[in-house]
């Protein structure tokens, strides 16, 4: 009765009590950058992270900073649902938050990382550096290579200021000229993407040196411009409004709809200028700044390079040449239960699967879809797809088995953020090959992980699903850390074939005997859970959640969340990204606390603990504890029943909470510190820990 009077006393839907979605997704960001800054981390791992920040920022700015920029248009100035800002508080915030990570990341590369390199033999030069020899293979390859590509777009009555790509570099040239009038001497040259954004260069020894592809370019421009004196050359980008619009109640063809809309990211509205800074006119400025629609406010200025995205790239070259820079390679284990020679399904009759990637192998479901093809005891195969590899062996498998007359559905959802070109290749695919190929429902998202495979085995039906965290993407696995199970039982059969009648037909929501389904359920369940444990430890005292996700952003669940944390039970959060609820507030979330982990492998997996006074029920879902995961999407809830699986998911996740070299954790005020660790204290990187379990686990099976 305390704790329900504590409860009551204390408005939970205060925004004091939660944090601003962009700005927490901004902390996650920083984190990435800081594995760019730790010198634990291999040299040119670093620079992988340099790159991450830069593209994840890239999409930041072109769906979440363009939303709000959309909204001042339309006069919208509704405040955010969780921390109380409208949209120009939350840009303003943006701004100041991103300039400042914006000068941490250039200056890291500038003046830290790059000396470094230049000490391991990876010298960037500058073309006044070069020696004779360098100089002369730098012109020589301009002249042979880059100059042909060029295209240099003069601006005039006739010829309007072109209309440039998103995300693209481009250099601004401005002629000398008497004439006030800016726009009737520049030109615009783009820096073309089909060649390498670094140009390798002869060096001494087994050094190995690079001059960047825009700074060549700037060099020699004036062979563009013969007979004009060049008066200044800048480097801008521009980065543009992607979200897409699209009307599918009223659209007779959502594949068309999507195409005719991505046709149009590329030009969408501008939301950011980047520029080198001192390095470009003012007159040039003001004059982009006009043409793009753009405010001061709008413009983030660099020292080095703009753009750090072409650091995947090198990274991908220079790895074979310098492995010592490099994470060692930990190669995945083959799931614990099963052996290269086992038929899967024969297994799979007798026991559950459970899967831990990218420390066990995905191949094992890569083969299992490509068995079940020309296999003749399957009748069917049923599978959603959200993100697929580019050369998807699983398409490859699902294509093959309907030309061996397999009945196969696909739902292929063509709504997937800046995949929807290739998924609508990959439906097209599909269906040329006899596939029948499904899109989804109206206004909602496929992001469930589900594969069901009929049999017809000693004259009977059997059916096999296969349920996961994450995407059928056998590239990612390598990676993305997901969790998943495969089972015979008929009860999750029943529930599978239902889900599919319920994505392809007009069935109604049927009654679910495993599956939980957003946005039908889902939350409801969560909450329903919750309020559980609070009854068992009002009882026991032994209320204990731990739940893991990519973010957290749905406030019934944050409420419902701080109540439990006010009647006593502990709660773990593990939250890689966004993450809205406030831990450490007194008679609020002082029994929560949220960690983060940014390591080698993206955290990916979606996993949910209730002790329930020891009954300990798990859970597995596609699904983030996000809004829109909960009322825009196709999401998957499952139970893990397994005691192996259970007693290895448990491992897990007490493994990460004791992580003290990767994990941070969230403060009250938003921000995110290192966990403490001292001299006492033993050293514990959760996924090199986890690696060595799932090693142990495969030679123990």
């Amino acid at each position: 009765m305390k704790n329900k009077s504590k409860r009551q006393a204390v408005n939970l839907d205060d925004p004091l009590y939660y944090n601003n979605r962009e700005l927490s997704w901004l902390y996650f960001n920083k984190r990435v950058l800081e594995e760019a800054s730790d010198t634990r981390n291999p040299l040119l791992e670093r620079l992988k992270f340099l790159a991450i920040f830069g593209t994840n920022l890239d999409e930041f700015f072109m769906v979440r900073v363009a939303g709000l920029k959309d909204q001042l248009k339309l006069g919208f100035n509704k405040l955010d649902s969780t921390s109380g800002m409208t949209p120009n508080q939350q840009l303003q915030k943006i701004s100041q938050q991103s300039r400042r990570l914006v000068k941490s990341h250039d200056q890291l590369f500038k003046d830290t990382l790059k000396p470094i390199l230049k000490g391991e033999g990876i010298q960037f030069f500058n073309i006044e550096d070069l020696n004779a020899t360098q100089y002369n293979f730098v012109s020589n390859h301009f002249k042979n290579y880059i100059f042909p590509v060029l295209t240099p777009m003069a601006i005039d009555a006739y010829r309007p200021f072109p209309i440039l790509l998103n995300k693209s570099l481009n250099l601004a040239v401005l002629l000398e000229d008497n004439s006030s009038d800016t726009s009737a001497r520049l030109a615009i040259v783009q820096v073309p993407a089909v060649l390498d954004r670094t140009l390798n260069i002869p060096s001494s020894n087994k050094n190995k040196g690079f001059v960047m592809l825009e700074e060549v370019i700037s060099y020699f421009i004036k062979e563009l411009f013969q007979g004009n004196k060049v008066h200044s050359v800048s480097p801008f980008r521009i980065t543009r409004n992607a979200d897409l619009t699209i009307q599918e109640e009223s659209a007779s063809d959502l594949l068309g709809e999507i195409e005719k809309e991505l046709k149009k990211r590329k030009w969408g509205s501008a939301v950011r200028l980047e520029i080198q800074k001192g390095n470009m006119e003012k007159k040039v400025l003001l004059f982009l700044l006009k043409v793009l629609e753009l405010k001061q406010d709008d413009v983030y200025e660099v020292e080095g390079s703009i753009d750090l995205s072409f650091l995947l790239d090198f990274y991908d070259q220079e790895s074979t040449y310098f492995e010592h820079l490099v994470y060692k390679k930990l190669f995945p284990q083959y799931p614990a239960g099963l052996s290269m020679d086992d038929d899967i399904f024969d297994v799979v009759d007798k026991k559950d699967l459970f899967f831990h990637h990218p420390y066990e192998s995905f191949q094992p479901i890569v083969d299992m879809i490509a068995q079940a093809a020309t296999d003749d005891r399957v009748l069917a195969i049923k599978q959603t797809l959200y993100r697929v590899s580019g050369d998807s062996p699983i398409i490859k498998s699902l294509a093959k088995a309907a030309k061996f007359g397999k009945q196969v559905t696909v739902l292929v959802e063509i709504k997937a953020r800046f995949d929807e070109q290739k998924n609508i290749q990959w439906a097209k695919k599909l269906e040329k090959a006899g596939c029948h190929v499904i899109y989804g429902l109206t206004g909602l998202k496929t992001h469930s992980k589900i594969t069901l495979i009929i049999t017809k085995k000693n004259e009977k039906i059997q059916r096999y699903v296969h349920l996961g965290t994450g995407n059928y993407n056998d590239t990612t696995a390598k990676f993305y850390t997901d969790m998943g199970i495969l089972t015979s039982k008929e009860s999750f059969g029943e529930d599978a074939t239902n889900f599919f009648n319920v994505l392809s037909g007009y069935s109604e929501n049927p009654s679910w005997r495993e599956l939980v389904l957003a946005p039908f359920e889902m939350r409801d369940t969560f909450v329903e859970m919750i309020n559980r444990e609070i009854i068992e430890h009002e009882k026991n005292s032994d209320g204990r959640i731990i739940a893991k996700m990519n973010s957290l952003t749905d406030k019934p669940i944050i409420i419902k969340l701080y109540e439990a944390s006010q009647a006593g039970v502990k709660i773990d959060l593990i939250v890689r990204g966004i993450c809205c609820l406030k831990p450490g507030i007194k008679n609020v979330s002082e029994n929560i606390r949220v960690i983060s982990i940014v390591d080698r492998f993206l955290e990916h997996s979606r996993v949910f603990y209730f002790h329930q006074n020891g009954a300990d029920k798990i859970f597995l879902s596609s699904a983030d504890w996000m809004t829109r995961n909960m009322e825009k999407r196709i999401e998957l809830l499952f139970p893990v029943y397994e005691g192996r699986a259970k007693k290895r998911i448990k491992e897990v996740l007490e493994t990460t909470l004791l992580d003290n070299k990767k994990a941070r954790s969230l403060q009250t005020d938003g921000s995110y510190c290192y966990v403490d660790n001292n001299e006492e204290t033993k050293n514990i990187q959760s996924q090199h820990i986890i690696y060595q379990l799932a090693a142990k686990n495969n030679t123990t099976k």
